[in-house]
């Protein structure tokens, strides 16, 4: 059993499970009803996806000290109580069951998912490499 990190949009993968949507929108110009069908995800949970001012940050960032500062930024919004059981949540259930979280990002390096990475296998997620 293993957690996967994707790129929403893209083609699922063998055993997958259920796909979990770690962004502060839904995609453009898609009816939610197609949502699952075109590969975005099954369940949208923005919770762990950055706020509207970090993810402004990650987008702008172009040198290696602005995505450190990226970095520091939605870090401390992932340690609030509410996200940290959430990261503690799918830690647990990393270990029962296959599933996926991921963002629209075509760089997962140059993307808050490269971050969640992290910080799940911090809190002892089972990854999928």
């Amino acid at each position: 059993m293993t957690v996967r990190i994707v790129q929403l949009g893209s083609a699922r993968l063998e055993d997958e499970g259920t796909r979990i949507g770690t962004v502060r929108r839904p995609p453009r110009g898609v009816p939610k009803a197609e949502f699952a069908a075109r590969n975005y995800y099954d369940v949208w949970f923005p919770n762990l996806a950055p706020s509207a001012e970090t993810m402004k940050l990650g987008q702008e960032a172009s040198t290696p000290t602005q995505w450190a500062a990226f970095t520091r930024k939605y870090r401390a919004e992932m340690s609030t109580p509410d996200a940290s059981h959430a990261l503690e949540l799918l830690a647990v259930m990393s270990k029962q069951s296959n599933f996926s979280v991921g963002c629209y990002c075509d760089d997962e390096a140059h993307c808050h998912r490269s971050i969640l990475r992290a910080l799940l296998a911090e809190k002892g997620a089972a990854l999928d490499a």
